[in-house]
């Protein structure tokens, strides 16, 4: 188990953060649980709020990653809600993404308008102390819980991997070398976030969010830093195996949620394009495409890309 010695010494160290954002980028909690921090917004959808992302501890004898990485489905069918858990976060096979792909894969408009409800979400999970929360100063110094989308984890990957270096070459060219490069967890050369929310056309948007210059937490105090870090939550909880049905069990949520009407909508919607109804039945259409000719995990990247926070 790491020590907080080991901690300090491998501070600056960027190699585990960089393995596991390319290994992301390969690949519900209920609102009453204290251990949650979420920035307010006001009656226009704006929200201010400055919190420092931590690393996580050391759990049974592994180095953790300061994040965890959840795919989730909600939305509503025909015949009720679908809120679940999506196997794909531990690479399994998930009923609901496979359905998405048939939807998909018939080239209908309608059809692909009921997967971007239906599609996969994916959040992060992360140790935060609140810093600056002016709708619940009670809650600053204090360690949380925080769950947050992609654009959120964009802004932590541009810290990471800056888009340009010094000369100006981006992340794709052999000679990007940055030097501005830093790990927003560390407790010493990490930096604090500044959360800034708008409502843009219906959604919050996190865009002007931005970390402040780098600094030391506790003022660099390692006594402080250290009880601060053994005050953080394990994250493991949230991606172990109990916190996902079985596929036969999804099937049947997902079976009860669309109702005989979900369940028919890709024969309906493929019927009514090829022969509507106030038209004679004509001889048998050509077969279409259908999800044997993309996989879902082929069409995972346009799920992701349709995310919102």
């Amino acid at each position: 188990m790491v020590d907080f010695k080991t901690l300090k010494k491998n501070s600056s160290s960027l190699d585990k953060l960089n393995k596991a954002i390319a290994d992301t980028q390969k690949q519900s909690y209920a609102k009453d649980d204290e251990r949650f921090w979420q920035p307010e917004t006001d009656k226009a959808g704006n929200g201010y709020a400055v919190v420092r992302i931590l690393d996580a501890p050391a759990v049974d004898g592994e180095d953790a990653l300061p994040w965890a990485r959840i795919f989730s489905h909600g939305f509503k069918g025909a015949a009720g809600w679908y809120i679940e858990n999506c196997p794909t976060t531990l690479n399994g096979k998930c009923p609901t993404c496979e359905h998405n792909s048939t939807l998909w894969n018939t080239g209908i408009e309608a059809n692909k308008k009921i997967v971007s409800e239906q599609k996969r979400r994916l959040n992060y999970i992360t140790n935060i102390m609140v810093i600056t929360d002016a709708r619940h100063p009670e809650k600053e110094g204090k360690v949380f819980l925080w769950k947050f989308g992609k654009k959120i984890f964009d802004k932590i990957d541009e810290q990471i991997h800056p888009p340009f270096d010094e000369q100006g070459r981006t992340p794709d060219d052999p000679n990007y070398a940055p030097t501005n490069a830093y790990n927003p967890f560390d407790f010493w050369k990490g930096a604090n976030l500044k959360i800034k929310i708008r409502q843009v056309e219906g959604y919050r948007n996190y865009d002007k969010s931005e970390f402040d210059a780098p600094s030391a937490v506790a003022g660099g105090d390692d006594k402080a830093i250290e009880k601060l870090w053994k005050s953080l939550y394990s994250l493991k909880q949230f991606v172990a195996p109990t916190e996902f049905k079985t596929y036969d069990e999804l099937s049947e949520k997902l079976s009860r949620a669309l109702g005989s009407v979900g369940k028919a909508r890709v024969a309906v919607a493929v019927s009514d394009e090829q022969a509507p109804w106030d038209e004679p039945k004509a001889a048998a259409p050509k077969p279409r495409k259908t999800a044997e000719t993309v996989s879902v995990d082929g069409d995972m990247d346009y799920f992701d890309r349709l995310a919102q926070e």
